[in-house]
């Protein structure tokens, strides 16, 4: 691996943000970075990674100020660490990239000395993103939920610009197989009682993402 002073703008900012959290653990760092920058990922990419761990803490900072000093529930460690992970292994068209990445984070966080309470909370927390539900009261859940999903309340141009990147990651599919995919997708999307689960993601992104779904369905369909 390069120097931080090398690498890419968002690999480097990544790996600086590795570092300052979690320290003298370089090696594992620099590998989750490197997947991430995998050409083949032209949304899931070291962007997707960067944006998902700066809405984690805009996300905890208003978590914490709404659920208060005690709520032991508020492992900000463990939702950084699953949101390094959430997308660590991504390959198109397997069906099983969460489980592999918590599976992954499950056999490598032991040997860079995080403990097992540590690990089982972000695999549990990775696997958590592949349908995105959320239980009552699971604060962590939400937050790297919310965090994974906030790209749906991006403003129009950037959606746009999301929808097209996903479609590049399953260029191999033919057009009408892929529209058909998506809609089901998105349509499944809306059909939930609700897209955020903290107080600041239903505030701030529940209309501006059903929106933006319902825009990108008419599209499709049209």
């Amino acid at each position: 691996m390069e120097d931080a002073a090398e690498l890419p703008d968002d690999a480097a900012y990544l790996l600086a943000r590795w570092d300052e959290a979690f320290p003298r653990r370089r090696a594992l760092g620099a590998e989750l970075v490197h997947r991430y920058d995998d050409p083949m990922r032209i949304y899931h990419d070291l962007r997707h990674l960067r944006t998902g761990l700066d809405v984690v803490d805009t996300l905890f900072g208003e978590m914490a100020g709404a659920v208060g000093r005690s709520a032991d529930a508020l492992d900000r460690r463990a939702v950084t660490l699953a949101a390094w992970f959430h997308d660590a292994v991504y390959e198109i068209p397997a069906a099983d990239n969460e489980e592999a990445s918590a599976r992954l984070a499950e056999s490598v966080l032991p040997a860079y000395d995080f403990d097992e309470e540590t690990t089982t909370e972000v695999a549990r927390l990775v696997r958590l993103t592949r349908d995105h539900a959320v239980a009552a009261g699971d604060v962590n859940g939400a937050v790297l939920s919310d965090a994974d999903l906030s790209i749906l309340a991006s403003p129009a141009d950037r959606y746009d610009d999301y929808a097209l990147e996903i479609r590049a990651e399953y260029h191999h599919l033919r057009e009408t197989v892929f529209r058909r995919g998506r809609a089901d997708v998105l349509g499944r999307l809306l059909a939930r009682p609700a897209l955020f689960h903290t107080p600041y993601g239903r505030a701030n992104w529940e209309a501006p993402a059903r929106a933006n779904i319902e825009r990108e369905l008419a599209l499709i369909r049209g």
